[in-house]
């Protein structure tokens, strides 16, 4: 697919504080060069190098210049879901396309210039990326997943077999290793980059498939990573259940999604082999606190409070022990929908106890690496391409400000100005 074309010509930002990215402390009163909208120097303005005359000077007003936020657990086509039949049975393939991009051009205006595709029905997120990158719609730079892989009987084979419509549009179902294999040559053919899977089940499904019950076997999964990365694809998988979250990194899982009830054991594992982790806590917090509203049964909210408990000590164990820990997850539930992204920033900073600099490095750099576009994206640094976000403020001293969008100078994509007040500016001009 074609790069996203960049901007042309020289853009300075300056008068603000530089949050790098790379988890050091901020610099004040930096600047940000950029040509052809790729960052060409990045530091404090005392020794910025002179700048081109005809440059486009962009003034942070005492805020903040840092990365461009990177969703790592995105689903472009959830909207509104209440119930597991909402995510493929809800609408039409055709209205659910729409969703999607509007939910990607959501992510943008919030600060995200960059996102992981969790998994998406059918595979709209593949020709969503592609709509993207050419320059049609706007949205994240997107690494797409398409549909997903799932034993018969788990998490997600819901549909009665008496509906006779199947689950093809939103998970391929397998039995064994050869239908594992089948299912990811599947993938291949859509063009996916990421293959996700489910070796667990979760809260939502408290009488089959709760958080505690394993939905793949371990040979299926090592049939999907070997026929995966023999095409070159990665592999994640929806982990809660402790084993599963073992199979998953045995297996060589190139990164888990949750990974909620960690022993000693898979710490190990993981850290051996420098394994992501997105924990996706702030859905969680979310279902508990207002799953009542929704006629929640109080068996899955308290599925949803074990689980919360778990994975914030997980997410604790990890970063303590230096693992690559990304931000984002499951957004596009009726009480956890789109635009909401940011809130999971707060909620690591409030409730888990990460500062404000931890939670940042996790949602601009290790997103980048999860993204696998480490060495384009996710810190402010001379090479790299300019997906900046310029903020009225200190998230630093107020992570909630990044909830806020109208107090975004920019944000800014490859040197294009998305959005931000400036944008607004441009259009009304």
């Amino acid at each position: 697919m074609l790069a996203m074309q960049n901007a042309s010509g020289s853009l300075i930002c300056r008068g603000g504080q530089l949050v790098d990215g790379r988890g050091g402390p901020p610099i004040p009163d930096a600047e940000v060069h950029v040509t052809e909208g790729k960052i060409t120097w990045a530091g404090a303005a005392a020794d910025a190098p002179m700048a081109s005359e005809d440059a486009r000077v962009i003034d942070a007003g005492g805020g903040t210049m840092m990365p461009g936020l990177v969703e790592a657990h995105f689903h472009p086509t959830y909207f509104n879901v209440a119930a597991l039949e909402d995510l493929d049975i809800k609408y039409p393939v055709e209205y659910v396309t729409l969703l999607a991009a509007a939910n990607a051009r959501l992510a943008l205006q919030c600060g995200y210039t960059s996102a992981r595709s969790g998994g998406s029905l059918f595979n709209i997120d593949v020709w969503l990326k592609k709509a993207i990158e050419d320059g049609i719609h706007s949205g994240p730079r997107l690494v797409a997943s398409g549909r997903e892989i799932c034993g018969v009987g788990g998490l997600m084979d819901w549909n009665p077999d008496f509906r006779k419509i199947g689950m093809e549009g939103l998970v391929l179902l397998v039995n064994g290793a050869d239908e594992a294999r089948s299912a990811v040559r599947k993938l291949v053919k859509d063009g996916v980059e990421w293959v996700k899977t489910y070796p667990t089940g979760d809260a939502a499904a408290p009488d089959t498939n709760d958080h505690h019950t394993l939905c793949m076997t371990f040979e299926e999964m090592s049939a999907v990573v070997s026929t995966a990365h023999n095409h070159g694809l990665k592999v994640t998988g929806h982990c809660r259940a402790t084993e599963g979250i073992r199979n998953a990194l045995k297996a060589g899982y190139d990164a888990i999604e949750h990974g909620t009830f960690m022993d000693d054991e898979c710490m190990e594992l993981l850290l051996e082999r420098d394994v992501p982790c997105v924990p996706a806590l702030y859905f969680e917090y979310a279902s508990i606190r207002l799953g009542p509203e929704f006629g929640m049964p109080q068996s899955v909210i308290d599925g949803h409070q074990e689980t919360l408990d778990g994975g914030m000590e997980s997410a604790r164990r990890i970063l303590k022990a230096g693992g690559c820990l990304g931000m984002g997850g499951d957004y596009g539930f009726a009480w956890n929908p789109h635009g909401d992204y940011a809130r999971e920033l707060t909620f690591f900073v409030k409730e888990v106890g990460f500062t404000p600099l931890e939670v940042i490095t996790c949602a601009t750099r290790n997103g980048a690496k999860i993204t696998g576009r480490i060495d384009e994206l996710g810190t402010v640094e001379s090479g790299k391409l300019a997906d900046l976000l310029i903020v009225d403020g200190d998230p630093l001293q107020d992570i909630q400000i990044l909830e806020r969008r109208e107090e975004f100078v920019a944000v800014i994509q490859g040197g294009h100005i998305r959005a931000g007040k400036l944008a607004a500016e441009i259009d009304n001009n």
